[in-house]
């Protein structure tokens, strides 16, 4: 039975149901809310069950419902900020972040929001005064960023950008959202969402630890081949007087003055574990977890006079 408003109960009148004396839900008479998720899932299923659907392979079906399945949920999503824009109560005093207050209210401001599930559009009250910027506290409520690009979008393109080039992160984010991204927008993306890295360390500096703690400190550096702008002055004067042998690519040997130093510095704590001798350097004939190996082991089975049953049990365990 299809639902025709936004509530999921089958008890009240406006549902279906039968009449009683109990008072009808919430939600009943309120309007169609979610009709357009509705209508694209209705959409999807008749697909489905249509002659095009079972004439397509299982890839071409995996595909075709992807792209149905992301659009139903963006119209979902859709369809929950317009509810929340008819819900939205209007605050008897707002102040703006330089203390002055607003004392017009405007409703119907829109925005526009990308998320991974494509762009959807925020309506909600505006406060105003002259000369003073608009104050939206739904905005706040749903923690908006500043650009139109969501959160949830700047996490995927921080991901996708740690695992390869730029190019190949925008690629992967139109694969997983259906958006097309640029270049430029993913670095643009993938920076803002590293704008909180001093801050998480700082917020999470360790405190001191006890006299009987190791601090251990630890560095380590490896030559990277650099752009040629990238070089000092140096590394570039003496890059530009070497001869290549090939025009794409450098051959072996010719790295030098071409490189700088990456330098990784690591500072923890350790709680120290005394060992022996023994934990450190292996008897000779033992292994680490102290059983005969190789000769030896044959050696002492041949002195016990049961070396036939040391095999038997050696191949039980294998």
């Amino acid at each position: 039975m299809a639902l025709s408003r936004a509530c999921t109960c089958l008890s009240c009148p406006a549902h279906g149901g039968t009449a009683s004396a109990e008072p009808a839900c919430a939600d009943a008479g309120t309007g169609s809310q979610f009709a357009g998720a509705r209508r694209r899932f209705e959409e999807a299923a008749s697909w489905l069950a249509g002659p095009a659907a079972g004439e397509m392979t299982h890839a071409a079906l995996e595909e075709e419902l992807g792209v149905r399945g992301r659009e139903l949920t963006r119209q979902l999503y859709q369809d929950h900020l317009d509810l929340r824009a008819a819900r939205e109560q209007r605050h008897e005093e707002v102040t703006g972040p330089e203390g002055s207050m607003r004392t017009r209210v405007e409703t119907g401001h829109q925005r526009q929001l990308v998320t991974v599930f494509g762009q959807v559009v925020v309506t909600r009250m505006a406060y105003r005064a002259a000369e003073t910027a608009n104050v939206h506290p739904a905005d706040a409520a749903l923690n908006l960023p500043s650009e139109k690009h969501s959160h949830g979008l700047r996490r995927l393109a921080a991901i996708e950008s740690a695992r390869g080039s730029f190019e190949s992160a925008a690629a992967a984010i139109t694969r997983a959202a259906g958006i097309a991204a640029g270049k430029r927008q993913v670095e643009q993306l993938a920076r803002r969402a590293a704008v909180d890295v001093d801050a998480f360390y700082a917020a999470r500096r360790p405190g001191p630890r006890p006299d009987d703690e190791v601090l251990v400190l630890t560095f380590d550096g490896k030559g990277i081949v650099m752009r040629p702008g990238a070089l000092r002055a140096a590394t570039a004067k003496a890059a530009a007087a070497a001869r290549r042998k090939l025009a794409a690519r450098l051959s072996p040997g010719e790295k030098h003055g071409r490189k700088r130093v990456a330098e990784l510095a690591c500072v923890y704590d350790a709680v120290p574990v005394p060992r022996t001798a023994a934990d450190v350097i292996t008897p000779p004939g033992q292994d680490r977890r102290g059983r005969t190996t190789g000769r030896r082991r044959g050696q002492v089975a041949d002195r016990l006079g049961h070396r036939g049953h040391h095999h038997s049990r050696r191949g039980r365990v294998r």
